[in-house]
């Protein structure tokens, strides 16, 4: 079976081609203003590679349901789900390989984004057997990684531009290959767009989109001006699985879809003005009397809420048959996923709330169920990982343990490094092992942590005139670091 499809056709007539295994590797960005053609040239994408591979679409206005009857997809309604749901519906579609459309146009903007988001990481999440190549396609791109803060709470923005960074990013080692679309460029975060090999570029009108269009396709400014002249459903190409230079192309046709309405102007009625009248005002009241208001908008959970909504209804899944836990083994397995995110490169730069979400995450990819710890207890455990306190006594242990006991969880992983180097009575506490453990790279904040510690009586800092800084944990024998 060949991997290729034709899109379109240049203007010669020449068909130009894609090459489907090459965008699994390479990722796709469109653009183009309203009415250039962008969700027609995306349908005959999903068109024409149906059979090829499994194919995943994001879709915030009920565009793309139409693919279900001629090509077999399965449309999910999102609003129809909760988010465990949601989670549990995206891990069975990269299992079973099934292609879907998922449907948002029944929920409010943020909880389209909330939902899309929590969908694109379970697919994202899924366990390594079953990470089959998929293409996955994200309509109003704008909408599910912005370039600055908008009108959503900060919890969504960060949700969202994590599970859209992964799927561009990193989503190509497991099989996803990103396809976004946006209207505008400049509206959509760049280290998402940047990770796109092949583009296809419509018609815009604003400077900044086309520069930055221009900048893409590597054309100069003069050049830029073809993208504000391009007409409905023409395109430039650029990219290893389309074209090794800037080609217009126009989109062939499509399948599915709503027949498009007639261009151009139609002729009024000419039903006579009392007539008229009566169409629009007759049985008024009666019928306003019929309608209900609409219900309020559900509040959009938070990050916590839903959190401990998957852990209540995973907990539920356990059969009431079903054979008792092994709590030490659970235990166990809980302690070195914690040990193994502790030792990840960068992991202390994250939010706890991103940590605490791996956490889980991987806790369900083990099918542990069962009570798991709280984020409390999570940022202690970690913590205590990352100090790799467990390479001393259980009697040292628990003495900086009790040091420790009234620290602020984010500060107890510095605390650690410091008090673990005290012990040892070393000379230098390894400032670059307490920045990994503080997660900065700031020397400022560093020196803020030690005033801080000291005023909280946890630590003494002294320095010399040369510079020198020695620092004790009162309460624990051998030297002091410095």
């Amino acid at each position: 079976m060949t991997a290729r499809i034709t899109i379109g056709h240049e203007t010669s007539g020449k068909p130009v081609e894609f090459d489907i295994e090459e965008l699994l590797a390479t990722r796709l960005l469109v653009q183009g203003n309203s009415g250039s053609g962008k969700s027609h040239l995306l349908r005959r994408l999903l068109e024409e590679s149906a059979r090829m591979v499994q194919q995943v679409v994001i879709d915030p206005e009920g565009d793309f349901v139409t693919l279900a009857e001629p090509f077999g997809h399965i449309v999910v309604d999102g609003a129809a789900y909760s988010p465990a749901e949601i989670e549990a519906l995206a891990r069975r579609i990269r299992e079973h390989r099934a292609s879907v459309v998922l449907a948002l146009e029944g929920l409010e903007v943020e909880q389209q984004i909330r939902c899309a988001a929590q969908f694109l990481t379970a697919l994202f999440d899924a366990p390594r057997e079953h990470w089959y190549p998929a293409l996955v396609v994200v309509d109003e791109a704008q909408m599910f990684a912005p370039a600055v803060a908008g009108e959503i709470a900060e919890d969504t923005r960060r949700m969202t531009l994590s599970a859209m960074t992964n799927l561009m990013c990193r989503g190509r080692k497991r099989g996803l290959a990103g396809i976004v679309a946006t209207q505008r460029l400049a509206k959509l975060a760049k280290n998402v767009a940047a990770e796109a090999s092949n583009f296809l570029m419509g018609r815009t009108f604003l400077d900044i989109d086309m520069v930055r269009a221009a900048d893409l396709l590597g054309m100069d400014r003069k050049q830029a001006e073809r993208i504000r002249e391009l007409e409905r459903g023409h395109f430039l190409a650029l990219g290893p699985a389309i074209t090794r230079l800037p080609l217009a192309v126009k989109i062939g046709p499509v399948q599915s879809g709503i027949k498009a309405r007639a261009e151009g102007l139609m002729a009024m009625p000419d039903t006579a003005p009392a007539d008229m009248e009566a169409l629009l005002t007759t049985g008024l009241s009666a019928e306003a009397a019929k309608a209900s208001p609409p219900p309020p908008a559900p509040r959009a959970p938070r990050v916590e809420e839903v959190e401990e909504s998957i852990a209540r209804a995973e907990e539920r899944q356990v059969a009431p048959d079903a054979q008792p836990v092994d709590t030490s083994a659970m235990a166990r397995q809980i302690e070195a996923i914690i040990r193994d995110l502790a030792g990840e490169e960068g992991v202390a730069f994250q939010s706890a709330s991103a940590q605490y979400q791996t956490f889980l995450s991987r806790c369900r990819r083990e099918r542990l169920i069962g009570p798991l710890p709280d984020m409390h207890g999570f940022r202690r455990r970690i913590a205590l990982a990352g100090a790799a306190l467990d390479e001393l006594s259980a009697e040292t242990q628990a003495r900086i343990m009790q040091l420790a006991d009234t620290v602020e969880d984010d500060l107890l992983a510095p605390f650690l490094v410091i008090a673990k180097a005290a012990h040892a009575g070393e000379t230098q506490v390894d400032e670059d092992e307490l920045a990994r453990a503080y997660g900065t790279s700031s020397p400022g904040r560093i020196r803020r942590l030690l005033d801080h510690l000291e005023r909280q009586g946890l630590v003494v800092v002294r320095e010399d005139f040369g510079g020198g800084r020695t620092i004790m944990v009162p309460g624990l024998e051998g030297q002091p670091a410095g």
